[in-house]
């Protein structure tokens, strides 16, 4: 039998993509590490999470271990509600899915919306991850560009109002990080917000809004796109990745209760139970407003020794956004292949991500590059900078 043929076309098509990960390098001994999109090492909070583990076991002893699992499971359910509700979104239990991390809520989403004829539009750049899991359900995807205020919906029009005069495929659904972007950093206006929540009713299409990033703002908070929809549009994806630990796998998605159905039909018992039912034990004995507090303020701090580095080591020719909140900055080298110089950036010692892996077409990625503050100590980073600066000027 053609090993090929084991496999249906869908999938020998989806195979035929850029493998899951290929963008994360190989990172020599003692590199600094820019490129993490990782918690910061001391505000992973282990202890407390040791603490909970045992207090869990210690009540009830084999029950979180099992299938099913804890009935604390249920209640991360009810925490999460709660805290959405802080934050200006009111869901019902029927309208809200716990996933293991936002991943797997944004491939339950592609899975029962999209098949090989169906639209997805994705700003560009976007995340790698988003990416790669809508590649594997259709091959009809339409790039966005982001400039410093999000997501340009004007361009998003243009393109819906052409395709519709031309009796053209209408998107399906727009994936959108509209705060603290993955991998720009730039945060969506009001008015842009306002605008695409239009768009979406008068072309009937769904919203996916990725909000991984939402709670670690430096200052003011701007309404979730899923607070302002009136029309039942947003499916909402959110994670405690960036804020407790990754590494425990939890997530969400809120929306309709008949997508919420559709989306647990087919993730059945793929569940975490342990992990679950350990986070609600760290959640119950967290004050999480006091953590968001000291996140917030490490984050803000970061980033300004990055900006503040990148200000004093980088030729004028590069530019960057300066974020909101988040983990990332977005650079710009004019003239760079940034995908070849980060050999010798390794060799110099420090990381990033080249900016072609957030891009539907890599060629539009060249001369950009991701840059993360949230991983590394304040000296490394501007130590990072500092070598990172010597690269470039080298390399132009």
């Amino acid at each position: 039998m053609n090993a090929g043929s084991v496999f249906p076309d869908n999938i020998q098509k989806a195979l035929r993509n850029n493998p899951p990960g290929e963008w994360i390098p190989e990172i020599p001994k003692d590199c600094i590490r820019l490129h993490c999109g990782y918690p910061a090492p001391a505000l992973v909070p282990d202890e407390e999470v040791k603490a909970a583990v045992k207090s869990l076991l210690e009540e009830e002893h084999d029950l979180p271990l099992l299938y099913i699992g804890s009935p604390k499971i249920l209640k991360l359910k009810e925490q999460i509600i709660t805290r959405l509700k802080e934050r200006g979104i009111s869901v019902a239990e029927e309208e809200l899915l716990i996933t293991s991390g936002a991943s797997q809520a944004i491939d339950l989403i592609a899975r029962i919306l999209l098949d090989e004829e169906a639209i997805v539009a994705i700003e560009s750049p976007t995340y790698m991850e988003a990416l790669e899991i809508f590649q594997n359900y259709t091959s009809h995807i339409i790039s966005i560009p982001v400039d410093k205020q999000g997501l340009q919906t004007d361009v998003l029009e243009e393109i819906l109002k052409e395709r519709k005069q031309k009796g053209l495929t209408l998107p399906r659904l727009l994936y959108t990080i509209p705060t603290f972007q993955n991998p720009t950093g730039t945060t969506m206006t009001e008015e842009r917000r306002q605008h695409v929540l239009m768009l979406a009713d008068r072309y009937n299409f769904l919203i996916v809004e990725d909000d991984a990033y939402g709670e670690l703002s430096f200052n003011k908070r701007l309404a979730m796109l899923k607070e302002m929809d009136q029309s039942s549009r947003v499916l909402h994806v959110g994670s405690l990745s960036k804020i407790v630990a990754p590494g425990m796998r939890i997530g969400w998605m809120a929306g309709t209760s008949q997508i919420i159905h559709a989306c647990a039909w087919f993730k059945k018992d793929l569940n975490h139970p342990f992990a679950q039912a350990a986070m609600s034990v760290y959640l119950t004995k967290t004050d999480f407003n006091k953590k968001l507090v000291t996140l917030r303020d490490t984050y803000r701090s970061k980033c300004a020794v990055l900006i503040s580095a990148l200000e004093k080591y980088l030729p004028e020719s590069a530019s960057w956004y300066v974020p909101e909140g988040g983990y990332f900055v977005w650079m710009k080298v004019p003239g760079a292949d940034t995908s070849k110089m980060l050999t010798q950036s390794l060799a110099e010692g420090v990381s990033y991500i080249p900016g072609k892996y957030f891009f539907m077409d890599q060629a539009d990625g060249t001369e950009f590059l991701r840059l993360s503050f949230s991983y590394a100590g304040e000296k490394e980073i501007t130590e990072g900078i500092r070598r990172l600066g010597r690269v470039v000027g080298a390399y132009l």
